[in-house]
């Protein structure tokens, strides 16, 4: 441990130059006291590092050294791509051996590409979960990426949409869609995968079983199949609706572009008062009560009557319930 931290001294001075003892002492979350005795290691082992004392003080390498100790190791390698996702990375547990990854491709750029690596990580930035959510955190997202990793079969306490399950699982990978993990995962004896959202394990038990992964099982495409697959089954229904100009505008921050795309498609020249009415798919009519809610007063539906029905039951049920006061 204290090795890598003395690699992660040099190769931090080599990506800036110079730094104090307390800047280098956050970045690598020890105490000052700590670098103090890391840098007369350094010295002791002929790092040619000198320091200076006052407001511009720093440690820095001697012009022109530098470590050729970047080599990656096995660990690092395995997490190469979760660089540019370091929220992630966070959520698998792999956060310290991202960043150290991460410090070690710095070091060994040259000057130029060094520099341009900083702005891109000063200019850009990958943040994953939606505005309403911090994410999707999960005791067991660690565990499950494990599986994943050594191919073992793992027991897990489900909470499905028809109640808790118990369920043994063979692992085929871990899908982070719109901030939320999910698992794809095979079931013994099954040929076909299915999808299982991570957050919604309720215990999991790794179980001492391996498993043979599909040789030609692809992750990326199975999902994009899934995903297409998903969004065909959504819209099972149509309603006709009345739009205000605010409700339209309103509808295209709510809903899914395969909504906005069939409203754009179907309205109709606006009325005198600015309305337009358009055909909109529907999941169901549950879902569609709860949505079309969110539009207020913005939206009329006109078909079908059982979703017109529901919405003018819960219109009068909420002017009455403000009536009262």
């Amino acid at each position: 441990m204290r090795a890598s931290r003395l690699l992660s001294v040099l190769l931090l001075l080599q990506a800036h130059g110079r730094m104090t003892a307390t800047q280098l002492a956050e970045r690598l979350e020890v105490s000052t006291r700590t670098i103090y005795r890391d840098v007369e290691s350094l010295h002791a082992a002929g790092i040619p590092l000198y320091g200076e004392a006052g407001h511009a003080g720093g440690y820095q390498l001697i012009d022109g050294w530098r470590t050729r100790l970047t080599g990656l190791t096995a660990e690092e390698a395995d997490r190469l791509f979760l660089t540019g996702l370091p929220g992630p990375a966070d959520e698998l547990g792999d956060g310290a051996v991202v960043a150290a990854l991460q410090l070690k491709l710095h070091a060994a750029l040259p000057p130029p590409l060094r520099e341009r690596a900083t702005l891109l990580q000063q200019r850009f930035h990958l943040d994953t979960p939606n505005w309403y959510a911090d994410g999707d955190p999960s005791p067991h997202l660690a565990s499950t990426a494990d599986a994943v990793w050594r191919q073992r079969r793992v027991e897990v306490r489900y909470r499905s949409w028809t109640g808790e399950v118990t369920r043994v699982l063979e692992p085929y990978g871990l899908v982070l869609k719109g901030g939320r993990w999910y698992v794809v995962a095979a079931r013994p004896g099954r040929v076909e995968p299915a999808t299982y959202r991570v957050n919604q394990i309720l215990a999991l038990t790794p179980l001492d079983e391996g498993f043979d992964r599909p040789a030609d099982f692809d992750l990326p495409a199975w999902w994009r199949a899934h995903v297409r697959e998903f969004r065909a089954r959504l819209h099972q229904d149509e309603a006709t609706v009345r739009l205000s100009p605010g409700g339209r505008d309103r509808l295209r921050e709510i809903a899914n572009d395969v909504v906005v795309a069939a409203v754009d498609a179907s309205a109709g020249p606006p009325d005198a008062n600015g309305w337009t009415t358009a055909v909109l798919p529907i999941e169901s009519l549950t879902h569609a009560h709860g949505e079309l809610l969110r539009l207020g007063a913005d939206v009329e539906v006109l078909a079908p009557a059982q979703l017109r029905d529901r919405l003018a039951a819960t219109a009068a049920e909420l002017a009455r319930l403000y009536h009262e006061r």
